[in-house]
C-alpha cells in the first residue's frame, strides 16, 4: 500500500488541479469571445451604400450591401429558374436579368458578383 501512495498520491492531485485551472481559463476565454462588445457601423461588405440606376432599378431601393444585393439576385434567378437545367453552373438571362449584366445572354455563376461590382460606387 505504501508504493500506491507514492505513485498515486501527490502526482496525482497535482494532475487534477492543472486540469481543473485549465478548464476554468478555457471557460473564462470562451466568455470573454461571445459577450465581446458589438462594433459601431458594419463595414466592408455589410456597409449600405449607393448603388448604380440599373441595379436600383431591378432590386427596388437606391442603397444595399454586396451581401444583400447578391442574395436577392439569387432569389431572382431562383424564382424564375434561370439555372440552365443541363448545366447549374449557367444562368440565363431573362430581360430583367440583362440589364445588370451588360445585356449578356447568359453568364457562369461565378460571373455574377463581377458584374454586381460594377453597379457600386467604388468612392464609398
Amino acid at each position: 500500500m505504501a508504493s500506491a501512495t507514492r505513485v498515486f498520491g501527490q502526482g496525482h492531485r497535482v494532475l487534477m488541479s492543472a486540469a481543473t485551472s485549465s478548464v476554468a481559463t478555457a471557460t473564462a476565454t470562451a466568455t470573454a469571445v461571445t459577450t465581446a462588445p458589438k462594433r459601431g457601423r458594419p463595414a466592408g461588405i455589410l456597409r449600405v451604400v449607393p448603388v448604380s440606376p440599373a441595379l436600383g432599378e431591378f432590386l427596388g431601393v437606391s442603397e444595399v450591401s454586396r451581401t444583400d444585393a447578391v442574395k436577392k439576385v439569387w432569389e431572382y434567378i431562383k424564382h424564375n429558374n434561370l439555372q440552365n437545367p443541363s448545366n447549374k453552373k449557367e444562368i440565363l438571362c431573362d430581360a430583367k436579368l440583362k440589364t445588370i449584366v451588360n445585356g449578356k445572354d447568359q453568364v457562369g455563376f461565378l460571373e455574377i458578383a463581377k458584374f454586381l461590382s460594377q453597379h457600386f460606387n467604388k468612392s464609398s
